[in-house]
């Protein structure tokens, strides 16, 4: 990190109550996003108004530490101010490999061990709680937050897919006025709010470590009241995989007396700003890992969604060695840095994790994949892996294993979002690269442990196996809601295509809604260090014009372009990765034309390659044009996208 500019200044208040602050105000650095911090009469709020507008007009806040509320009821003591201007080089870039943190910072004190810690970016603000408690262990027995907003604005709530605050947290999203949000069933965030205008706001967490997560409910106005799991008192096993919380402590965390809790986040930006905006990255805690020099991104042939039905080949597919060498070989080929071993690898249960089934050979697997250049992942219940912690990772690194896939976490209290940061340090140390399913959004791990490359936390491609919710409608908003707090494993990339009308869902022979290009497209919109080939590899190699595409598309970014973004509707990026741009776009049901400025290329003339929705493509949607094209800096790319569709296209 390279530390551009800091201004520090100190106002100071007078030491006696008449002439304590009770308005603190701190604005970006452009002056377009002001956070105030109020004291008055009925204790600490905050506002939020962006481009001379009020959109949340009160936040309520406090935390209630060993039985005591912070902060003190005598106000607003002292604050400290300073800019921030740093360059940060991610570990791994996923927008960019350079992201500049520039924002206005505030420490907001009062009397007592407690203080607000407020940052201002001309996309979003934030704050935080921190404590100076000389105890080593100490209860948070509750916090006070609520968003009281300007109107009755439409939000895209999210749908709860588990019971209470149990979650995979693979959201839908239902567009509604914040009046109409549920009272009853909680939603977890990033909450996405629309209070009209060009501008949008996203409210989420960041750094959520030794604390539970943030989840939202309705209050019947327009109001929005906090929900936060409390510390689990009890626990039970229901199955052999989801551990639910079967009695909850009166108090939300056990934790250090001096620290800083959670980021409460608000990224207030436009539709390209939601796309591009690197807010939430810089108020993750930097890496923590002295080397990280093998962590390594990548593509991934992946068994689980095509069900190891694999065709063309002497043996039957399966769970057993042939099938996976020829997943590797597959891998080798098409230059794909991994494989996973889903669910099936190890006899079935929570105490059985390192019982290989005898079908398998899992070090000789690991063998024939470090002479192809081929990585081995291996997937785990998050309970399967704690009942067997120490054992696992010692037995991981025995095999040579690069990665863990942990899946069904299902919560993010305390426990759950510590167990997380015990799995990505403990990873670390035996240099594995993690890939998160079955759990909470993203809250800054891949910051702090760039060996969590990815989480799932998404309604993703999966669906498609036993439903339609993953629909062209749907990948339309990820981008703007799920995609802005962090990588997302959508796990894309099927080669059976439907259009709306002719989609079946097949458990053991799945497909996707839209066209060809629309999975293809995703590759390039979809954020996701640890980028999943869905498919069999039968049906990869029976489209060999596509895998042109897979084979070479990158999985992290030098520098992000918004070429058309309209929330909900199309979006179409380019993103660079060293000399080569890639284009994706993708379009909801509503076929459209695009004409698309190419005037962040250089100087000189460029081949664009390109795969595009065929002419037949909205009645059958494996229909694809591949061609290519002169393009210079000068050039408007036209397009045209099926209902459903996508275009994809490499410039070099």
């Amino acid at each position: 990190m390279t530390r551009l500019a800091i201004i520090l200044t100190t106002v100071l208040a007078v030491a006696h109550a008449g002439a304590l602050a009770k308005e603190v105000r701190t604005a970006s650095p452009d002056k377009t996003v002001v956070f105030t911090v109020m004291h008055g009469d009925g204790g600490l709020t905050c506002r939020l108004s962006a481009g001379g507008r009020e959109i949340i007009k009160s936040i309520p806040v406090s935390i209630t530490v060993d039985g005591t509320e912070y902060p003190a009821k005598t106000g607003i003591k002292a604050s400290q101010r300073r800019t921030i201007n740093n360059k940060i080089i991610p570990t791994v870039p996923t927008i960019a490999s350079e992201i500049r943190e520039y924002c206005n910072e505030t420490l907001v004190e009062f009397d007592g061990p407690a203080a607000l810690r407020v940052r201002v970016y001309n996309d979003g603000a934030a704050f935080r709680w921190e404590t100076r408690i000389k105890k080593d262990l100490v209860t948070v027995n509750s916090e006070k937050l609520a968003f009281t907003f300007a109107d009755d604005y439409k939000l895209y709530w999210p749908e709860p897919n588990g019971k209470g605050l149990i979650s995979h947290q693979e959201n839908g999203f239902k567009h509604q006025p914040i009046s109409k949000a549920s009272e009853t069933r909680f939603a977890c965030v990033p909450l996405m709010v629309d209070p009209g205008g060009k501008r949008k706001l996203l409210i989420t967490d960041v750094n959520v470590e030794g604390y539970p997560g943030l989840w939202v409910k309705g209050t019947g106005g327009t109001r929005i009241d906090s929900v936060f799991p409390h510390y689990p008192a009890k626990t039970k096993l229901n199955g052999d995989r989801t551990v639910v919380v079967s009695q909850y402590c009166d108090f939300l965390a056990r934790t250090k007396g001096a620290r800083s809790y959670p980021w409460r986040a608000f990224l207030v930006a436009d539709d390209a700003g939601l796309l591009t905006s690197t807010m939430l990255y810089t108020l993750a805690d930097p890496c923590r890992l002295q080397d990280t020099s093998w962590i390594k991104p990548g593509k991934v042939s992946w068994d689980w969604w095509n069900a190891w039905n694999i065709t063309d080949v002497p043996f039957k597919a399966g769970i057993n060695q042939a099938t996976y060498k020829n997943y590797i070989d597959f891998a080798s080929k098409n230059k794909l840095e991994y494989v996973i071993l889903d669910e099936g690898w190890s006899v079935r249960g929570p105490d059985k994790l390192l019982k290989v089934i005898p079908e398998l050979d899992i070090a000789e697997l690991v063998r024939y994949g470090k002479a192809k250049n081929v990585g081995v992942i291996l997937w785990m219940t998050s309970v399967s892996l704690e009942r067997n912690f120490k054992a696992a990772f010692e037995q991981f690194s025995k095999w040579g294993i690069k990665g863990c896939k942990v899946d069904f976490m299902q919560r993010d209290d305390q426990v759950m979002m510590d167990f997380c940061v015990r799995v990505a340090a403990e990873a670390a140390e035996h240099k594995l690269i993690v890939d998160f399913h079955g759990g909470s959004k993203p809250t800054g791990l891949q910051r702090t442990y760039p060996n969590v490359l990815t989480h799932e936390s998404v309604l993703g491609l999966e669906q498609s196996k036993w439903s339609r919710k993953a629909s062209p409608d749907m990948a339309v908003l990820l981008p703007f809601i799920r995609m802005a707090v962090g990588p997302m494993d959508y796990t894309p990339g099927a080669m059976d295509n439907f259009t709306s009308d002719k989609f079946r869902k097949a458990f053991k022979n799945p497909a996707s809604l839209g066209t060809r290009c629309h999975q293809l497209a995703m590759y390039v919109v979809f954020l996701s260090p640890l980028q999943m080939l869905a498919d069999t590899p039968t049906k990869y190699r029976r489209n060999a014009e596509s895998m042109v595409f897979l084979r070479e598309v990158p999985t992290t970014w030098d520098e992000t372009v918004v070429l058309t973004a309209e929330f909900g509707k199309v979006v179409a990026l380019a993103r660079r990765n060293g000399k080569k741009w890639f284009i994706g776009a993708l379009t909801d049901w509503t076929p459209r034309e695009l004409s698309l400025k190419l005037d962040f290329l250089g100087k000189g003339k460029r081949t664009l390659r390109y795969w595009a929705d065929g002419s037949k493509a909205s009645e059958q949607a494996t229909d694809t044009a591949v061609g290519r094209s002169s393009v210079s800096a000068e050039s408007i790319l036209k397009i045209k996208l099926a209902p459903g569709g996508g275009y994809a296209a490499v410039i070099e």
